[in-house]
């Protein structure tokens, strides 16, 4: 980098973007060496390799499950598990979605108001729509099979091992997100279509 006003620029802009996360610094670091040759680079150059940067939040995973975008859920899930995140925080994101999801099911089958807990959680305009997509195409059995595939995979999580999943937690919680999208997909968005999860996936 140059150095200088300039150079400290570049850097603050640097660490902005990637805002604390040691992996995708030495990601970006790494692609800056392959797209420039060795020497100093502008901040030009860095603003337009760094722009993109690609962060993983496990929160808004949750949020692409709900939404049916099971290419970018997998895309996070892989993202999350590269930068370290611990698979029981991913797994108790998803168990909590679920859970929620019965209780505002709970709640309208006895014609009662959205529990406030799950109001919280459903917090936000985009949450909130996807809740109320997928909540009406629920049946209780299905619920009830979601709730039992997240408590296997909390066991998987915690290092007990079941005979029809998989022994690496990971892969776990790739089939739990499948499995959510498979079965909260059956709503469509406004102007979309069904997503469509392969079955085979659901084998990994």
């Amino acid at each position: 980098m140059a150095g200088g006003e300039t150079g400290q620029h570049a850097l603050a802009f640097f660490a902005d973007r990637v805002e604390g996360n040691l992996l995708a610094a030495h990601q970006e670091l790494q692609k800056l060496a392959l797209l420039y040759p060795a020497g100093e680079l502008s901040f030009e150059q860095i603003e337009s390799a760094v722009l993109n940067v690609a962060r993983y939040d496990v929160f808004k995973l949750g949020e692409a499950v709900l939404a049916g975008q099971v290419a970018r859920a997998l895309r996070m899930l892989d993202g999350l598990r590269a930068e370290g995140e611990a698979a029981v925080l991913v797994h108790w994101t998803l168990a909590e979605d679920i859970r929620a999801l019965k209780r505002v099911k709970d709640a309208q089958a006895d014609g009662r108001p959205l529990p406030l807990r799950c109001a919280r959680r459903a917090s936000g305009a985009r949450r909130s729509a996807c809740f109320e997509r997928v909540v009406p195409a629920l049946s209780e059995p299905t619920v009830a099979y979601l709730i039992e595939a997240a408590q296997v995979c909390d066991g998987l999580v915690k290092g007990l091992k079941h005979p029809d999943w998989p022994d690496d937690p990971w892969d776990g919680l790739k089939r739990l997100v499948l499995m959510l999208v498979q079965h909260t997909a059956a709503a469509p968005a406004a102007g979309r279509g069904r997503v469509v999860v392969p079955r085979l996936a659901l084998q990994a």
